[in-house]
């Protein structure tokens, strides 16, 4: 096919959100055989040279073979594994592992709910009772890893709803972080000065019941019409504003968007030349790691500096299908960062998160921001006490690595933005001293006359100044 080389044409939106099987999964689809390995921890490779050692050597076939595209071995962790054979066994190995088929065989309705899961009382009653945005729908791959029998296991109190989503407190709003009033177009928030939300779906793989956004996802009949038409206010927006270097695709889910599209769009974002970086806010590689693909890797790395952030929950995600795609995001050049949003009874202490921002980095995910859970509407459920989020950043500074302790913000309600909080770590000043407490709760002091307080005499508090005892 010749390129073309009007650039009214480079620049149209791709007419379909489906995307075209690329050449390289066609082929794989058609030459592949039945390897499946069930890991109990981490996914194996083997090296080309030791594969070969399982394939007859044979002149005629080795020619073959150089004339044929690699095989690709499909990883599916062992809880995944007796999953499918208990529910989905007659699913053929490439569907299961092919995102569109998960994406179409997402678990929205009582019946297919009932079917996977011995389903509580008031669970059953809350999905009778939904209606509108934020519906439940899991893929089945993020099914595999719920626990059908026990309501209280954290993941499934993520992804299937109670009737507790139906109690709703005073200091609760439908937009808790006021994006609408920072919007200047459609689908845009702008509430920093030099960077954008940009929210380009309103689609995830998998809804979380906590979600911020739950006035708006899973729901068509919406305010903002989430296409290309729409993208484009967005884009014309970013290009008048030359203070804007950053912008952070969100939604929904923009890696639930076809490659064709994603690639359109970050090729768009590419040509303003005052856009530094493009990040990307995401659980799919979590709840729907399928998809993350050579296609897909391929279209991303073109556009660097490109940065991920990954929503992450709890221990139980990191699954080996989870680490392959965080591993091939990686590979591509794509730094990885973690978001988790602390919430009551799922990771709210201090053991929980230790494992999880550890399992993290083995991962190549650096563990980036625990948020507090935001007061949306029907939240009251998931939310802790600060004093819990605080306690739990304690707990790790000092006990582990520095690299597995990530900032503790709450997104203040309203816009005001993220603000960071630290136990108290900083006791205040003694003399020409900074009075310290590590991790341990040991006091220290350090040298500090270059940004002492005032003395005593030369005071503007009337002789007041800090003095911390030890």
């Amino acid at each position: 096919m010749e390129a073309t080389n009007s650039s009214d044409e480079k620049d149209k939106p791709p007419s379909s959100g489906l995307e075209e099987p690329d050449q390289y999964e066609t082929a794989h689809n058609k030459l592949t055989s039945k390897r499946v390995l069930a890991l109990k921890n981490q996914p194996q490779h083997f090296s080309p040279l030791r594969e070969s050692l399982f394939q007859s050597t044979s002149q005629t076939e080795s020619a073959t073979k150089a004339k044929t595209l690699p095989r690709k071995t499909i990883v599916i962790g062992e809880q995944t594994a007796k999953f499918r054979g208990r529910h989905y066994e007659n699913v053929p190995d490439e569907q299961w592992n092919d995102w569109r088929w998960q994406l179409r065989n997402r678990i929205k309705d009582l019946p297919t709910l009932e079917r996977l899961f011995a389903l509580a009382d008031d669970e059953r009653h809350a999905i009778k009772q939904h209606n509108g945005s934020l519906p439940v729908s899991i893929t089945p791959y993020y099914a595999s890893l719920i626990h059908p029998t026990n309501p209280h296991q954290p993941l499934r109190r993520t992804v299937i709803s109670t009737k507790d989503e139906y109690k709703f407190s005073p200091e609760e709003a439908a937009d808790p972080l006021g994006e609408d009033g920072h919007s200047p177009v459609p689908g845009l928030v702008h509430r920093y000065p030099d960077r954008v939300l940009f929210l380009v779906t309103e689609t995830c793989s998998v809804y979380c019941r906590y979600c911020t956004r739950s006035r708006m996802v899973g729901h068509k009949d919406t305010n903002v019409r989430f296409n290309p038409p729409q993208w484009e206010y967005a884009l014309q927006y970013i290009a008048r504003n030359k203070n804007v270097r950053d912008v952070l695709l969100s939604g929904g889910d923009p890696l639930t968007l076809a490659d064709n599209r994603l690639d359109w769009l970050l090729s768009r974002l590419r040509q303003i030349p005052h856009v530094e970086i493009v990040r990307i806010g995401t659980k799919v590689p979590v709840v729907l790691p399928q998809r993350i693909t050579p296609a897909l890797t391929n279209v991303l790395k073109k556009y660097h500096p490109l940065f991920m952030s990954i929503h992450f929950t709890h221990p139980d995600e990191l699954t080996p299908e989870t680490s392959e795609a965080c591993c091939r995001l990686a590979d591509a050049g794509i730094p990885l960062g973690s978001q988790t949003v602390l919430l009551k009874g799922i990771n709210d202490n201090v053991e929980t998160m230790k494992k999880l921002m550890q399992g993290l980095l083995k991962i190549r995910v650096r563990p980036y921001y625990i948020y507090q859970c935001d007061p949306v509407l029907g939240s009251s459920h998931f939310r802790t006490s600060v004093k819990r989020g605080l306690d739990i950043i304690q707990g790790l500074r000092g006990h582990t690595s520095g690299y597995a302790v990530p900032s503790y913000v709450i997104d203040a309600p309203g816009g005001g933005g993220k603000i960071p909080l630290l136990p108290e770590y900083f006791q205040g000043w003694d003399g020409q001293d900074i009075v310290l407490k590590n991790y341990e709760g040991k006091v220290f002091r350090y040298p500090d006359r270059f940004g002492a307080k005032k003395t005593h005499s030369d005071s503007d508090d009337g002789g007041q100044r800090p003095c911390v005892s030890e």
